[in-house]
């Protein structure tokens, strides 16, 4: 096999909008800001969440395809 053809891995924290912080290695290497993780995401919560902002995300795929609302 090849030497140093693969990524370093480094220690990253990664912090999600409702508080929850995952430290895991990842080639990213610094710290990540998350939507949502798996602490609140409601298939893996077993609750509703009212803060998902479904329009916002509309409104993201509308500017990003270029649709008039």
């Amino acid at each position: 096999m090849k030497s140093d053809i693969h990524p370093t891995y480094k220690k990253t924290i990664f912090r999600c909008n409702c508080g929850n912080v995952l430290e895991t290695y990842s080639t990213l290497g610094k710290e990540q800001r998350v939507e949502i993780c798996s602490k609140c995401h409601p298939f893996f919560s077993g609750k509703e969440r009212t803060v998902v902002d479904t329009a916002g995300r509309i409104e993201k795929f509308n500017r990003r395809y270029k649709r008039a609302s």
